[in-house]
């Protein structure tokens, strides 16, 4: 008893022959170029539609790359400016490390930690001269501090990240004490 399979390529090519291209409730394909100049035209509008960012408010992980390549060092009081609203960002990541989102706080770190590289020596004219000796201790303190915080959340070490996590705060809040 010899089993015949029929051909199933000349079943489906007979399937494929009936089906038509559009069906009636298919809409046909938008061309490219209709898509490209709809999204080109929609994002020009969106620029100029939307207002000027204040300064402040442009400090982040998305303008990042802009601010290190592109743009020029900011001034003394935008410095401190941006210091004061890196302590606040600090003591928001509380949660973050209680939640173990690592990643998300080793990219926050070294993002507010390239930000300091520049703010701190530029925020230290808005010091008086007699405290300039102590705000740069407190200022290699905060850099130590952050750099270990890197360490212990890479590896990833809960206890020891805590640890060096309030130390970071309690230098962070002291170096703002000073351009108060």
């Amino acid at each position: 008893m010899a089993t015949t399979i029929p051909n199933s390529t000349a079943f489906l090519c007979r399937i494929a022959a009936h089906r038509p291209i559009h069906s009636s409730h298919e809409t046909p394909p938008l061309p490219r170029r209709k898509i490209i100049t709809t999204f080109v035209t929609s994002l020009a509008l969106a620029l100029q539609l939307q207002p000027p960012a204040a300064v402040a408010q442009s400090w982040g992980t998305r303008s990042f790359l802009w601010e290190k390549y592109f743009e020029p060092g900011l001034s003394p009081e935008d410095a401190v400016a941006r210091i004061r609203q890196t302590a606040e960002g600090l003591h928001d990541l509380r949660g973050m490390l209680e939640s173990m989102s690592w990643r998300y706080v080793i990219f926050y770190i070294r993002v507010k930690q390239s930000y300091l590289s520049k703010d701190m020596p530029t925020a230290m004219e808005m010091v008086p001269e007699i405290q300039r000796k102590s705000y740069v201790e407190k200022a290699n303190e905060l850099v130590d501090n952050m750099a270990e915080f890197d360490y212990y959340v890479r590896t990833p070490k809960v206890y020891e990240s805590y640890v060096y996590y309030e130390k970071t705060l309690k230098s962070i809040d002291d170096l703002v004490a000073f351009l108060a």
